[in-house]
């Protein structure tokens, strides 16, 4: 650290509430001076008057601003440095938000439907709830790939344009009776076991319905956290059968209503 400094300058303004109202102010004085005004200062950055006040004296005493009077300041050469420093901070900051951080948002990663080679345009299509690229520009979404891929391989693809066209997965909710009201023994085993060759993915929610999967000799795809699991595969366009304990009807239900995926709900003990 430099002699002179304050600790909390070596976090520069993005990790220090106070740096960055110094550096506020030092930049409105640097755009005002020499006649500056506390009130438009305060105003402009959203503090009050003697907040202002406050700071211009820390700022004096640091050497960063120098008095020449009533309402007269001016940032010193030792001032201007520190603002350059900051503003040098900022500047990195944001190039790497800007390079690192969204530009990987801004690529999106989908399965080759065929071999791609970058720089091609594609179109992208939903199926079984993953996006998948096609050659050429033809569909309703398109995009162009950044990477080569190998057919069923995953692409990036980047500038995105349109609306991939699907239908949302429809959900069938089977409830389980409680362990109390005999539990996955009153369940038609081989009704759940039809209803399992009618969707792409199979889910639980409590012991009743792993234990009624088990008993009707289903695979199942998703035993916890089902109700986000079951509402993101539905979104994704994917039809879902989900063997939840009575008592685990009711959430599930609600999070499907709140994103208006169509469901209905069956009663197991009269399948």
């Amino acid at each position: 650290m430099t002699e002179g400094t304050d600790e909390s300058e070596e976090f520069g303004v993005l990790r220090s509430k106070r740096n960055a109202t110094r550096y506020q102010i030092l930049v409105e004085i640097a755009e005002r001076q020499p006649a500056v005004s506390q009130r438009e200062i305060a105003d402009a950055i959203g503090v009050t008057s003697q907040a202002v006040s406050d700071y211009l004296q820390d700022l004096s005493a640091q050497g960063y601003v120098t008095k020449h009077g009533r309402g007269r300041y001016e940032v010193t050469k030792e001032g201007v440095d520190w603002l350059i420093s900051q503003t040098d901070e900022l500047r990195r900051f944001v190039e790497h938000v800007s390079e690192d951080v969204i530009g990987q948002v801004e690529v999106e990663t989908v399965v080759a439907a065929t071999d791609i080679a970058e720089g091609d345009t594609v179109s992208l299509t939903m199926r079984d709830g993953v996006l998948r690229a096609v050659p050429g520009g033809s569909g309703s979404a398109t995009a162009v790939a950044v990477t080569d891929a190998s057919a069923e391989t995953d692409l990036g693809v980047t500038d995105v344009t349109g609306v991939v066209e699907y239908e949302r997965g429809a959900v069938t909710v089977v409830s389980i009776p409680m362990v109390q009201n005999g539990g996955s023994s009153v369940v038609d085993s081989r009704r759940i076991e039809e209803l399992a060759g009618e969707h792409a993915v199979i889910a639980t929610a409590g012991v009743e319905g792993i234990v009624a999967a088990q008993a009707a000799g289903v695979e199942v795809d998703i035993r916890f956290g089902s109700a986000a699991a079951v509402r993101e595969a539905a979104t994704r366009g994917v039809d879902v059968l989900l063997l939840a304990a009575a008592d685990q009807v009711a959430a599930h239900a609600d999070s499907l209503n709140q994103h208006n995926i169509n469901y209905e709900v069956i009663d197991a003990a009269e399948t």
